[in-house]
């Protein structure tokens, strides 16, 4: 990835996007632009904003050193914004659906997450967020027992032919 491309993938350079969030230079002036700033702070290990941009109640859970341990070892992909619910310049709350990717141990990883944030003495927080659900996997023809007839025509069983 380009170093100068910000880690949250708008197109912008880091400067010109997440870069003043994380700095404290430039206001966040919606959910959606503190989740960004969220990932890309994780992309660079910036643990004091990932800190900061926590709401009170939630601070005492988060350790520093946990969160620069993974934040520096994974190797940071994108994050894909799937939607959003209010979290705009004049609401208190607001929901974020995404997709972070990373890698991590050499892994390829995908974090699904809903996140909630609220407005704290005026300024976006992350308030909590949970894994999102995921959709069941449907079966669209019918399953093919072991000892039924393959599919293939070959006359065989199936678990003596293409089940094997």
């Amino acid at each position: 990835m380009d170093e100068n491309k910000c880690p949250c993938l708008s197109g912008k350079n880091y400067a010109d996007c997440c870069e003043g969030i994380i700095k404290g230079t430039k206001k966040v002036e919606t959910a959606e632009a503190l989740m960004r700033a969220r990932y890309s702070a994780y992309a660079k290990a910036e643990v004091e904003f990932i800190m900061d941009s926590t709401h009170s109640s939630q601070k005492e859970s988060n350790d520093r050193d946990e969160i620069r341990r993974w934040a520096e070892k994974s190797v940071w992909k994108g994050i894909e914004i799937l939607r959003t619910e209010k979290g705009g310049k004049d609401d208190e709350t607001g929901i974020v659906e995404f997709i972070a990717r990373y890698t991590d141990n050499d892994v390829e990883m995908e974090h699904h997450e809903v996140s909630e944030f609220v407005r704290e003495k005026g300024e976006w927080k992350f308030l909590d967020g949970k894994m999102a659900a995921q959709i069941p996997y449907k079966r669209d023809e019918e399953k093919i027992g072991r000892n039924d007839p393959c599919p293939c025509g070959s006359g065989k069983k199936y678990k003596k032919c293409c089940g094997k």
